[in-house]
């Protein structure tokens, strides 16, 4: 009961209230203690860089060319695109694709994204006797992540997972990139 008073006494103050889960937020007015400054100040223009990064037209062209690909060829799976820092912009599955292949796809990108290649070619590197790369958190070195590059750099990831053999996630990756190859959006 003190709750609901509490949370009808904070709304009677605030300019708004949501409760979304469980978890109650407010916007407060303008000048009210803890509320953020009405004017933002520029950052200088020397302090900004701008990225490259693929828009959202250009993700939903690239995942349903995967998709495509992925149903012609009968397979179950997941296609993840991850942006240059690793963060996934994009899920897309099959219908039947198992609850594995989403963490598979979301590695096999951010893998070729940090290392700048397919995965198909990182395998090499991945074994041996101490560290290797296989040792870093998140990655996945088998076949089905490949780079988007621009400028000569990578700016995403394309990682394919759940297809019987490695080739062929990395087949249908290709098809993603290809419609990112061919993007007239």
């Amino acid at each position: 009961m003190k709750r609901n008073h509490l949370i009808a006494s904070v709304a009677g103050g605030a300019a708004g209230l949501a409760v979304v889960g469980g978890i109650v937020a407010t916007a407060l007015p303008e000048g009210a203690p803890g509320a953020p400054a009405a004017a933002v100040a520029d950052a200088a223009a020397q302090a900004v860089e701008q990225r490259d990064v693929l828009t959202g037209e250009a993700l939903s062209a690239a995942a349903e060319a995967g998709l495509a690909e992925a149903r012609e060829q009968e397979q179950q799976v997941s296609i993840a695109i991850v942006d240059r820092s690793g963060s996934v912009r994009m899920v897309l599955k099959t219908e039947n694709a198992g609850p594995q292949t989403q963490e598979s796809a979301e590695q096999k990108a951010y893998t070729a994204v940090s290392m700048g290649q397919p995965t198909s070619k990182l395998t090499e590197g991945a074994t041996g006797d101490g560290p290797t790369i296989a040792d870093l958190p998140g990655t996945l070195f088998l076949p089905g992540g490949v780079p988007v590059a621009s400028g000569g750099a990578p700016i995403a990831g394309i990682g394919v997972g759940g297809a019987p053999d490695g080739s062929i996630d990395e087949e249908i990756a290709n098809a993603a990139l290809e419609a990112l190859e061919n993007f007239e959006g």
